[in-house]
């Protein structure tokens, strides 16, 4: 029953990396820069911090092995640049989708983990926090790269989005004051329980399969 227990931690593994990639499609577009702009930032920031943290923590204690963490990163970091292209391909400007930057945040979860000594109460409290608190971080140094995002919404509206959603003149700072250090503070809250239940499938997975 190996192969089978196997199959099922690499699927979910698949599973939650391609669900990132539809994540990031549907919010991580000009949505950031319209009049939900700074709330739009925060929701993002804690749904990716909180997803990142459950799957690469989970794959990291699947393999038991430091820096796989940053391999799993990588693995969304490319799925979602595949989609950008496929986007870029139907003639959406390369910035139409802001891909999150995923690695740093694992990296510093895969650190945590060897630096405790494969301590997976530690990956789970410490390296936790530092993904929630980093990931909102690294991605508004990125969304600040962002050619004109406004004039981008106006230009390229998403087909999908009904009329009455048509991009407005942003609101900053209308609900949050600073959206990096609320949707750090956040994610640093939540990414720990999170983190425990992508260690716990571990262990339930083993016993449904064992």
């Amino acid at each position: 029953m190996v192969w089978l227990r196997r199959t099922t931690h690499y699927l979910f593994i698949v599973v939650v990396a391609v669900n990132s990639t539809l994540l990031t499609i549907n919010a991580g577009d000009y949505i950031f820069y319209t009049d939900w702009a700074w709330t739009s930032f925060v929701v993002f920031s804690i749904a990716q911090s909180t997803m990142l943290a459950v799957g690469a923590i989970y794959y990291m204690l699947f393999t038991g092995v430091p820096g796989t963490a940053t391999y799993y990163a990588t693995i969304m970091t490319i799925y979602t640049w595949v989609a950008k292209g496929a986007w870029f391909a139907l003639g959406y400007p390369m910035d139409f989708i802001t891909v999150p930057v995923w690695v740093p945040s694992a990296m510093l979860l895969d650190l945590t983990y060897w630096a405790t000594r494969r301590n997976k109460h530690a990956a789970i409290i410490i390296g936790g926090t530092l993904v929630g608190l980093s990931l909102p971080i690294f991605n508004m140094i990125n969304l600040l790269l962002v050619r004109d995002p406004l004039e981008m919404a106006f230009k390229y509206p998403r087909p999908t989005l009904p009329p009455y959603m048509t991009p407005i003149e942003p609101q900053v700072g209308k609900f949050y004051n600073s959206p990096v250090a609320l949707g750090s503070g956040a994610g640093a809250v939540l990414s720990v329980p999170i983190a425990a239940l992508g260690a716990k499938l571990n262990t339930w997975t083993y016993r449904w399969r064992a």
